[in-house]
């Protein structure tokens, strides 16, 4: 029994080092270009989400107004949007983030006339006479 045990324990000492090392996954070749990784997995998540955003805004009564206003069937825009590509979408949306909601002249003369009002009370220009 004494020789036995001579011979198992250096051989189970063996392969419990071994089992205990980290294991490493070998990709074949061929099947790592079929690998999704993370970054096209949110981009893929990003544009679907995009697409979603598009379709949303066409959908509203006002813009499909605008639409036939144009002379353009909604339905026509919605297969067209279906046939973007993907950095066709994510560039449309991004257009639609950069384009100002209600937005007027109103609005833009109002912006330049308060910093116009806190550049002249801060003494960097002199365009209203009323702030010294």
């Amino acid at each position: 029994m004494n020789k036995i045990a001579r011979v198992i324990s250096p051989l189970l000492i063996a392969f419990l080092v071994l089992g205990s090392l980290p294991a490493v996954a070998s990709v074949p070749a061929t099947s790592a270009s079929d690998l999704v990784t993370t970054q096209d997995a949110l981009s893929a998540s990003q544009v679907a989400a995009d697409r979603e955003r598009i379709n949303d805004l066409l959908a509203r009564e006002d813009v499909q107004q605008q639409l036939l206003l144009q002379g353009v069937q909604p339905e026509e825009v919605k297969a067209r949007v279906a046939a973007l590509s993907d950095q066709e979408v994510s560039q449309m949306a991004d257009q639609l983030d950069e384009m100002p909601a209600g937005a007027s002249v109103i609005g833009a003369l109002f912006a330049v006339f308060v910093i116009l009002l806190v550049t002249d009370i801060l003494g960097l220009t002199n365009v209203y006479p009323f702030t010294r």
